[in-house]
């Protein structure tokens, strides 16, 4: 009867223990669900939201003082950008500040960039931890961004070349663009100098990977807008939006408003550069850089002559030494 009994309340509790463990083992693969497949919902958890009739902004609590600038900047980063395009905005955007670099670049996969525009969800995500790392600015870098969503609606969400795109925002924001180094660099100098420019027909779509032929795409962007600016004003280009926003494609809308197909603007703006660029342009701007090459290799070479003079007189020595040895009579 006591085993019986026994037996029994074993059975009992054996259940209980089961079942507790499948319990658990639920518990942990739902937290790893939620963690790992759907993470959104759970960092969703963790921001602040600031938002008007106008802008939203979301960020980390540490950020707070950074995203009140933005919905104070905003205003009049939107009017002064109506006024350049001549256009009513009527699209509310939405910025994400990430308050550290890995957060930023794990999320957006971008090595470079310090920040990301996507018209197509009116979003705008920046890496906070480099807007006070020159030359890069809140303000500036939220300009630019604008610059693509404003764009993107411009046109009426058709597709536009992205040389053009980055182009235009760059030109807007005195130069700037939205990545690291690229105003560092000469590299479109040594690509005038040497001929080997990235296609326009290359860059209609995308922009290559690799971090120097990056840079140059977007050197590339800013001078060739500048071009057209240069000899049409921004009126030219604003004809040119116009014109993509009708339907027509690039080389179309250069025909129409530059009396000049996009592959005859292309060799133009390559002749302008190579005025502008000549061998003797970029000894001058670098000569304090060669001057300094020219000396190290001259100190180099001193440096080498020294060792083999010492080389040789030690030998000498060791020469006369052997001979004094062999005059010398036996004791």
């Amino acid at each position: 009867m006591f085993q019986r009994c026994l037996c029994r309340r074993r059975r009992r509790y054996g259940l209980r223990g089961i079942l507790v463990s499948l319990r658990t083992v639920i518990i942990i693969c739902a937290f790893f669900f939620l963690f790992f497949i759907f993470p959104e919902p759970i960092a969703a958890l963790q921001v602040k939201t600031i938002e008007n009739d106008q802008i939203i902004v979301q960020y980390d609590e540490s950020l707070h003082t950074a995203a009140q600038e933005i919905v104070k900047m905003y205003p009049l980063l939107k009017r002064e950008l109506e006024e350049t395009f001549r256009f009513k905005t009527d699209f509310r955007p939405t910025v994400v500040l990430f308050r550290n670099r890995k957060d930023f670049q794990e999320r957006m996969g971008s090595r470079l960039a310090v920040a990301v525009a996507l018209p197509q969800k009116n979003l705008i995500v920046v890496d906070n931890s480099k807007m006070k790392t020159h030359p890069f600015t809140l303000e500036i870098t939220l300009k630019h961004e604008l610059c693509h969503l404003l764009l993107y609606h411009y046109i009426g969400g058709k597709r536009m070349p992205k040389w053009l795109n980055e182009g235009i925002s760059q030109w807007v924001t005195g130069g700037m663009s939205e990545i690291i180094g690229v105003e560092s660099k000469d590299l479109l100098k040594q690509a005038t100098l040497s001929g080997r420019f990235i296609t326009l027909d290359n860059l209609t779509n995308r922009f290559p990977g690799d971090e120097k032929s990056l840079h140059l795409a977007y050197q590339q962007s800013r001078s060739i807008v500048e071009y057209i600016v240069r000899e049409s004003g921004f009126e030219g280009v604003l004809k040119i939006l116009a014109k993509l926003r009708e339907g027509d494609d690039m080389d179309n809308a250069t025909g129409d408003v530059l009396s000049t197909p996009l592959y005859e603007l292309e060799k133009k703006w390559h002749a302008h550069l190579k005025t502008k660029y000549t061998w003797l342009v970029y000894i001058s701007s670098h000569i304090f850089q060669l001057l300094f090459a020219f000396a190290s290799a001259i100190l180099v070479y001193g440096f080498i002559k020294f060792i083999i003079r010492k080389r040789q007189y030690r030998d000498e020595e060791d020469e006369i030494d052997e001979e004094d040895d062999h005059l010398m009579p036996p004791d």
